[in-house]
């Protein structure tokens, strides 16, 4: 330990942008951290999500109309939900404490948890880039185009009941045609549509990649190939185990494995569950080019700016993180997206992905000390671990540095 109590060391374990960002913060504090991967940095759900930086739209999951759509989409295997018929007891105990907790109360009590991460984190971004990560942001509004007013309204009330919990969010009604003349990939069929202003979006995967180089830059290391088995205490400070037989010390260990974080958090006094929501993307080129990211909320489908072409991702599939990728799930995406979008080549499609989001069943990630003296968490962040994984890092990174209990993590204290 240091002189005044903090961490000298810290292992994280998870190279995703939750861990690298809490690795990140950790080294401002001057405290030297060693990163480990069972497979490399951006290999789980950093990689192939839509790169929005949304705080007008990092909205909890158990909103209740989910509820009742989920209901409806477990008889459609077209559906952007999924949920596969598996006899998996973990997973429809997950799904019924999910179904519980999809009610206004419950739902508004995690908007409110959240304000503190969505006033934030595009400000925990712009101190990366202070800092020397070198992969840009863009601003750009997100523009949510329905096929009818009635599909706008129900977003409008949704942004509406957002203000209202406390965080501003400055948006514009727009008919079809100006619609189009803003974003030319939207089809004929849209004729309603809402701009979100003062959002952004980046290339995941490159600044993740951004993000490990800036780390190492500054004096880590990271290690892939390093599948943690346990975490042990020894002379003082924790050693990191590897099924290898390969480990790690620290003063401190930080676990941000996204949607595998159950696998070491059970034995530490983590009790909510965290399971894969399984989100698929892939690129597409277009005849135009895309002048910022575009949301089908109707469908559930986002699609943004990527490499010169348009990443398209969606769906939310209740599967095994290690599962295989299913390729109907990517052909219930195109035949959901197709009818709204024009100008897009899809049979030209690439980068083919799928990805496991850590969801909780409260709309609320795990942030902060286990029962275990010295090991921390940060996970379940669902869709939004790319918008608030910096501001994550930062706040956990203050835990763990001054041992104060946080007011911004109260709500996501892993022990609940």
């Amino acid at each position: 330990m240091g002189i005044d109590g903090g961490p000298r060391t810290a292992v994280v374990v998870g190279a995703g942008v939750v861990g690298l960002s809490t690795a990140w913060f950790l080294q401002e504090h001057g405290v030297e951290v060693t990163v480990v991967d069972r497979d490399g940095v951006a290999a789980g759900a950093s990689w192939g999500n839509a790169g929005w930086l949304s705080p007008g739209l990092a909205i909890p999951l158990n909103e209740p109309g989910v509820l009742r759509y989920g209901l409806r989409s477990l008889l459609d295997p077209r559906a952007p939900l999924h949920v596969p018929v598996t006899p998996d007891p973990a997973l429809w105990s997950f799904l019924s404490r999910f179904a519980l907790n999809c009610t206004w109360t419950s739902w508004g009590q995690a908007v409110r948890a959240n304000l503190p991460f969505n006033e934030e984190c595009l400000e925990a971004f712009d101190a990366l880039a202070a800092g020397g990560v070198t992969a840009p942001t863009v601003e750009a509004p997100i523009t949510a185009a329905f096929e009818t007013e009635r599909q706008a309204v129900a977003l409008l009330h949704e942004l509406r009941r957002i203000d209202r919990a406390g965080l501003p969010i400055e948006y514009t009604a727009l008919d079809g045609d100006r619609l189009r003349r803003e974003a030319p990939q939207i089809s004929p069929r849209v004729r309603a549509g809402i701009r979100l202003d003062g959002q952004r979006y980046v290339d995941p995967g490159a600044f993740t990649q951004a993000l490990a180089d800036a780390v190492v830059a500054r004096g880590a290391e990271i290690r892939s190939g390093f599948r943690v088995t346990g975490v042990h205490t020894a002379s003082g400070g924790l050693t990191v185990r590897s099924d290898a037989g390969d480990q790690v010390r620290g003063d401190a260990v930080v676990v941000a494995t996204g949607a595998w974080l159950n696998d070491l958090a059970r034995d530490w006094g983590v009790r909510v569950p965290v399971r894969a929501g399984r989100g698929y993307s892939f690129t597409v080129p277009t005849e135009r080019p895309v002048p910022g990211p575009v949301y089908l909320p109707a469908v559930r489908v986002a699609c943004t700016p990527y490499q010169g072409k348009l990443r398209v991702a969606g769906t939310m599939e209740f599967r095994g993180p290690d599962d295989p990728l299913y390729r109907k799930r990517v052909d219930a995406i195109v035949a959901s997206a197709r009818p709204l979008l024009t100008g897009v080549s899809w049979e030209e499609m690439t980068d083919v992905w799928v990805g496991p989001r850590p969801v909780t069943p409260d709309g609320m990630p795990l942030v902060g000390a286990t029962r275990r003296p010295g090991v921390f968490v940060a996970g379940g962040h669902g869709m939004w671990g790319l918008t608030h994984g910096p501001v994550t890092g930062r706040a956990l990174a203050e835990r763990i540095v001054t041992g104060k209990d946080s007011e911004v993590l109260r709500d996501f204290d892993p022990l609940r």
